[in-house]
C-alpha cells in the first residue's frame, strides 16, 4: 500500500485525474474556457477524449470537481464528543481550508475565478455545494436517520456552508491575497452568532 492507504493503480488513477485538470485549467486560463475543448485538453494531458471522460463526464466537472467532502465529513466525525453541530462543521471547514498546500490553494483559486466569469460554471458552483451539504447530511445522519436530527444537520450544514463560501467569494475577487483561512473563520463566526471577528482568530 502507498499514501495513505491506498494502492498502486489508485495513486496512478489520482495522478491522472490531477494532471488533466492541471491541464484543462492551465487551458482556459490561456484559451478561455469556451474557445478549449475536450479535445485540447485531451491532447495537452496526452491522453484520449474518451479517458478525460471517464474521470470528468462533462466539460464542466473539469473546473468544479474536487475530493473536498470525504476529507471535511471525516473532520466532523473527529470533532469532540458533546459539540455542537454548527461547531463541529464550521471548524471542519476552517481546518480543511487552513490545511490546503499551496499547489491547491492555487487550483482552487484558478476553479473559484473561473466559475465566477462563466455563467454555466456559476451555475454548477451552486449546484456543487447543495451535493456537498448532501454528501455531509447523508454521511452523518445515519442508517435510521431521525427526521429532527436529519433537520439539524441540514440546517447547520447549509448555514456553515453558505458562510465559507462567501468568505471563498471574497477571497476570489480579491485575487486570493487575503488569508482564506481567516475569511472562513470570521465567516463562520458571524453564523455562530458572534459577530464579526479578526481574521485568523480561533473560532
Amino acid at each position: 500500500m502507498v499514501e495513505g492507504g491506498r494502492g498502486l493503480r489508485e495513486v496512478r488513477k489520482a495522478r491522472t485525474q490531477r494532471a488533466i485538470q492541471e491541464h484543462a485549467m492551465r487551458l482556459f486560463a490561456e484559451r478561455g474556457y469556451d474557445a478549449t475543448t475536450v479535445a485540447d485538453v485531451a491532447a495537452a494531458a496526452e491522453v484520449s477524449s474518451m479517458t478525460v471522460f471517464r474521470y470528468f463526464p462533462a466539460k464542466e466537472d473539469l473546473v468544479m470537481a474536487d475530493e473536498y467532502d470525504p476529507v471535511i465529513v471525516e473532520r466532523i466525525r473527529a470533532r469532540p464528543a458533546g459539540e455542537s453541530l454548527i461547531q463541529g462543521v464550521a471548524v471542519a471547514l476552517a481546518e480543511s481550508a487552513a490545511d490546503q498546500k499551496p499547489a491547491d490553494r492555487a487550483m482552487l483559486l484558478a476553479r473559484v475565478q473561473l466559475g465566477l466569469s462563466v455563467p454555466a460554471l456559476r451555475a454548477r458552483m451552486w449546484d456543487g455545494q447543495y451535493r456537498t451539504q448532501r454528501y455531509i447530511v447523508e454521511a452523518l445522519r445515519g442508517e435510521s436517520p431521525d427526521p429532527d436530527r436529519e433537520f439539524e444537520l441540514w440546517v447547520a450544514t447549509g448555514a456553515c456552508l453558505a458562510a465559507a463560501t462567501a468568505a471563498i467569494m471574497r477571497w476570489a475577487e480579491g485575487g486570493g491575497h487575503e488569508d482564506l483561512p481567516g475569511l472562513m473563520t470570521a465567516a463562520l463566526r458571524i453564523i455562530r452568532g458572534s459577530g464579526t471577528t479578526q481574521a485568523g482568530s480561533e473560532l
